[in-house]
């Protein structure tokens, strides 16, 4: 009985497999119906098979139906916890559900495991493209709510000042210049949310955007990895700036400029617009 069950479960595989190259020829041609049809036969003989829930809610997020997308991500997490597509795609849907939060935190997921397996690939700058746009809704949102609340504030502190001289405080400075210092005051308060030049020691020397990834090479320059790594590839093996020769191998991460990134992020939300 084993040997038989296992050629059964062998023959299933290979239908599944199957169905899954069909799947996949459907989608190119964007015959997005048969393509869910036939990833959904995969999924019937497998169901253990992460890609072949991935592959469907590939479907599904092509048709905006979010809820899908969400609901076959999740399992697929659950059967490959390491799946960059489940991740990238479960970020996606909870961003367009409005749940904001939730979906930050699955984007930045499916980046850590993108850039772990492949640094360079389209999929990684693909995952940062998304996320910085939701990272940017998250910091206008936050923004204006700041900006209500400082110009509440600002309403209420000049009130309390013309009250407070309507008593003829004779020591008190002129309400003219009393009102000016307060203005400055507020103005200092909303400068974090006013977008400005990036630092330049925070910016690629090649893409002049804001570092994602980056690294140093021995001679001491910090680039953007995975523009580094195409340059390494397509041009030559030579540091960019210096022209020194240069192998993928002695790229290291510069940790003190990633750090130094983020805090900045976390501090001007604004810089996360892409431009």
């Amino acid at each position: 009985m084993a040997p038989a069950a296992a050629d059964g479960g062998a023959e299933s595989q290979r239908q599944a497999d199957r169905l899954k190259q069909e799947g996949n020829a459907l989608f190119r041609k964007e015959r997005l119906s048969a393509a869910i049809d036939a990833y959904t036969g995969a999924i019937t003989l497998c169901p253990n098979v992460a890609v072949y829930w991935t592959n469907r809610a590939l479907c599904y997020k092509k048709r905006s139906e979010w809820a899908k997308v969400e609901a076959d991500c999740r399992t697929a997490i659950q059967l490959d916890s390491q799946s960059v597509k489940g991740h990238y795609m479960l970020g996606l849907a909870l961003v367009n559900s409005q749940r904001l939060s939730e979906g930050i935190k699955a984007l930045e997921k499916s980046l850590e495991l993108g850039r772990g397996a492949h640094p360079a690939s389209y999929m990684v700058e693909e995952i940062w493209q998304e996320l910085s746009k939701a990272k940017y809704i998250e910091w206008e949102g936050l923004s204006r709510n700041r900006a209500s609340q400082l110009q509440k504030l600002k309403i209420a502190c000049k009130q309390a000042l013309r009250n407070y001289n309507s008593l003829s405080n004779a020591a008190a400075d002129t309400p003219d210049e009393q009102l000016n210092e307060l203005e400055e005051i507020f103005k200092k308060a909303a400068k974090t949310d006013t977008p400005a030049e990036v630092p330049d020691h925070l910016c690629c020397k090649i893409t002049l955007d804001i570092f994602r990834d980056p690294v140093i090479t021995p001679s001491g320059v910090t680039y953007e990895r995975a523009v580094l790594l195409d340059h390494l590839q397509t041009v030559g093996k030579f540091d960019p700036v210096t022209r020194e020769a240069l192998e993928p191998h002695q790229l290291v991460p510069n940790l003190a400029i990633k750090e130094a990134v983020h805090a900045f992020l976390s501090e001007h939300g604004w810089a996360y617009k892409i431009r």
